[in-house]
């Protein structure tokens, strides 16, 4: 190719029926063979399930399955209680701050009426005192008039 030679296909020296050699199961070998290794392998299975470490394995996975269920039931338990316990708190602190809440708006409402008394008072006191002084100014225009 490099060398600036023509190229020239490769023949490939003609065959023989290159199938002859196949020889194709019928379905009954084929049949026979599956069942075969189905039969072995269920034997296999059979073996590894006498098997006594493999019992004793089944056994400890049991054993720390039924352990972790407990632990969890334990938990879920502990779990319970305590949001019971934050339930009971959550609704006595909800009371606490009701109880001040009512008692805050039961001062604020004492104090606006004291508010409220001391302005009626004030008023009062200024009312007084402005009729005080209108009733002067009443008697010196009297005296005024009469010139005494």
């Amino acid at each position: 190719m490099g060398s600036g030679a023509p190229y020239k296909a490769r023949t490939v020296p003609p065959q023989e029926n290159h199938l002859s050699h196949f020889r194709s199961p019928d379905v009954l070998e084929r049949r026979n063979n599956a069942a075969a290794v189905k039969k072995a392998m269920l034997e296999k299975f059979k073996a590894a399930a006498q098997d006594p470490t493999l019992e004793e394995q089944r056994l400890k996975r049991l054993a720390i399955a039924e352990a972790r269920d407990i632990r969890m039931a334990e938990r879920e338990a502990a779990r319970k209680v305590r949001e019971a316990e934050l339930a009971v708190l959550a609704a006595a602190e909800a009371e606490r701050q009701l109880k001040a809440k009512k008692e805050a708006e039961e001062l604020e409402a004492l104090i606006a009426a004291e508010k409220e008394a001391a302005e009626q008072a004030l008023l009062a006191e200024q009312k007084a005192a402005r009729d005080a002084r209108y009733a002067a100014r009443k008697a010196a225009k009297k005296e005024r008039r009469r010139g005494y």
